[in-house]
């Protein structure tokens, strides 16, 4: 374990680390919803003019999120590290909601002018903006979070290579040290138009001291409330990422193994689960499956919700890692 501080608006924040392993390579790991319960119907799934044999094959192809998956080695580090901090300074789970704003940087990539070229009008930003502070502040039904969202700026960039950039890629890289903006506790958004039909990926917040300049969460253009990619329209892959960013895994990542994602009030879940398939039971033990929860796989219309439990983590880790 080591000690570092980090200094925040004046203030000095004790950090407590375990030595952590460096961020897993884009290709390790993938969030692939392998040994799927679920059979696909047949009906072909088209987003972004790529087409799956149906929807069921698209979530196992891992495009629904793309975000690589730490490997053991990495989850037990970041336990046991989030364990000593809490035990240290108790967590970070009285303030009130909405009482912690973030800076959003939103970096538009695009392949010309148009909306069908990437190039989102801010109404659609704005109205993104709007869904993750009603998603982070408990308005659609979940629990609150103390998180607000505050749109910091936008940058617009017309770039067919880093349009189409994949997770890992030179063109992510290049993108991301261009115009990032910020410390550790700044939000930097990309939108753009992943190949495969990747909605999107994100980073964790431990991984920020190793790489700083690939932090961020990338999104899917059309995603976005009034986009094009229906079901993933109403703008929860943003909120999704933006989970995973302030350090929540998948509720399906450890299957039906007892630490599954680390939350204990998230009912175990064998594999993702898509489209919304109301009273689902694949871990029989801990009752029906999160489906409605953000980190889920399911259709925006169908997450709603972030627990307590998942709120309390990601105060913790935010603090520890991003000083928020």
């Amino acid at each position: 374990m080591r000690l570092r501080t980090f200094p925040v608006l004046g203030v000095c924040f004790l950090f407590v680390t375990a030595s952590l392993p460096a961020q897993e390579p884009a290709e390790e790991g993938r969030t692939i919803a392998q040994e799927s319960v679920d059979v696909g119907d047949g009906v072909p799934f088209t987003i972004e003019g790529v087409t799956y044999p149906d929807q069921a094959a698209f979530v196992n192809a891992g495009a629904r999120c793309s975000t690589a998956t730490p490997s053991l080695v990495s989850q037990v580090a970041v336990e046991q590290s989030l364990q000593n901090f809490v035990n240290l300074f108790g967590g970070d789970d009285a303030m009130p909601r909405g009482s912690t704003n973030i800076q959003v940087w939103w970096h538009v990539i695009r392949k010309g002018t148009g909306t069908s070229n990437g190039d989102i009008p801010q109404s659609q930003i704005d109205a993104q903006m709007q869904v993750l502070n009603n998603s982070f502040n408990g308005l659609t039904g979940g629990s609150a979070t103390r998180f607000n969202f505050v749109l910091a700026g936008v940058t617009r960039t017309t770039n067919t290579t880093w349009y189409t950039m994949s997770d890992g890629s030179s063109a992510e890289s290049q993108a991301k040290n261009a115009l990032r903006q910020g410390n550790a506790a700044t939000l930097n958004i990309y939108s753009c138009a992943p190949g495969g039909g990747i909605l999107g990926w994100a980073t964790f917040p431990w991984w920020y001291t190793g790489n700083p300049k690939d932090d961020g969460v990338v999104i899917l253009y059309s995603s976005v409330p009034g986009g094009t990619a229906s079901p993933y329209n109403l703008g929860d892959t943003a909120t999704h990422e933006v989970g995973h960013w302030l350090g929540l895994y998948h509720t399906f990542q450890g299957g039906c193994s007892a630490n599954n994602d680390y939350v204990t009030d998230t009912a175990r879940e064998r594999s993702a689960a898509f489209g919304c398939p109301v009273g689902r039971n694949t871990c029989s033990q801990t009752g029906n499956d999160p489906i409605e929860n953000f980190m889920d796989y399911t259709d925006d219309s169908c997450m709603y919700k972030f627990t307590a439990g998942q709120a309390s983590r990601m105060s913790s880790l935010s603090l520890q890692y991003r000083g928020l």
